[in-house]
């Protein structure tokens, strides 16, 4: 009930900061905040009426906020200034993403930053249950399926090659040259499971020594998602219209984001620690996926099984 109760009070205070953001006459009419379920940050739904003279309007928004009581993360990784510079520098580049509307660090008005960005219509390929066993992907036909993910891997491909400085993307922060990439990225998750107040077991700590160990200089520096998966990707006729979840988003390696994709797709069927099931059938195979991949690239994908690694003792950390 108290959750209820919150969200109206919030509905309310968004309300009023929208006639401050809309044209003075408006007649604003804010629907009750719909959670769709996220993970790293609160997400809702908002439904948004107005009135302009005898024109009625209306939009389909989403609003995100950090998670009040979460402590997966740093503090810092919940930057909503960071997450709406990106996606409004992505805007109308071959990265599709929501198109940010407006950003409110004033915390005074639903207790800490947010921002509201489009909403995009589509469905996304479920993860509980996986799409290996359920769900639209599921139940698609082959030549469907085998679309849909050719056009996961293109989309990938695209933030890979996008030109990041040109985009405006260097507040993101760039490693320096030999093995600064790796070094950050472990140097994070020590961060993440430093929040948990437990030793780190002997397993994880060896895998984390082998990392630094065997690091190297990444080929190629690239705009990198961080959190590459179907289950964070929005289907829309057989296409991705939008790519979700950025709050994991680095400079580095593109290679780490493969690693992570492939890791995703094996974890959640095969994979499972508990009650494995077979790979969803009419996915193209991972050693087709990788030849698909060079080729829109024209990168040699060299260092995989390093970065698949690297992605099994991330999935640990979480």
């Amino acid at each position: 009930m108290k959750e209820e109760l919150d969200l109206e009070a919030m509905r309310v205070n968004l309300q009023n900061w929208f006639e401050s953001k809309l044209p003075r006459d408006s007649e604003i009419i804010l629907a009750p905040l719909k959670r769709p379920g996220d993970g790293m940050n609160e997400t809702f739904f908002i439904e948004l009426q107005w009135r302009q003279g005898k024109k009625a309007k209306q939009e389909n928004l989403v609003i995100r906020w950090p998670p009040r009581d979460i402590s997966v993360f740093p503090k810092y990784h919940y930057d909503m200034k960071k997450q709406y510079m990106l996606l409004e520098r992505l805007w109308d580049t071959a990265v599709p993403v929501p198109r940010v509307r407006w950003l409110e660090e004033d915390e005074s008005v639903l207790g800490g930053p947010f921002y509201i960005m489009e909403r995009v219509e589509g469905w996304v390929p479920g993860e509980f249950p996986p799409y290996h066993v359920a769900g639209q992907l599921f139940d698609a036909t082959g030549e469907e399926k085998a679309r849909i993910w050719w056009n996961a891997v293109d989309t990938i491909a695209n933030i890979h090659t996008l030109d990041w400085e040109k985009a405006g993307l260097n507040f993101l922060g760039v490693p320096r040259a030999g093995t600064d990439f790796m070094e950050r990225q472990i140097a994070y998750y020590d961060e993440i499971y430093a929040l948990n107040n437990e030793p780190m077991p002997p397993v994880l700590k060896a895998t984390r020594g082998w990392l630094l160990k065997n690091s190297f200089e990444p080929k190629y520096i690239s705009l990198c998602w961080g959190d590459a998966r179907l289950g964070n990707m929005i289907i829309n006729e057989g296409e991705v219209v939008a790519v979700l979840d950025w709050e994991l988003v680095f400079i580095g390696d593109p290679e780490a984001d493969l690693g992570w994709f492939v890791h995703m797709d094996w974890a959640t069927s095969v994979g499972r620690p508990d009650s494995p099931f077979p790979r969803l059938a009419g996915l193209p195979d991972m050693k087709e996926t990788i030849a698909h991949y060079e080729k829109v690239t024209n990168r040699k994908v060299e260092n995989l099984f390093y970065y698949e690694v690297f992605a099994t003792w991330r999935m640990a950390i979480f």
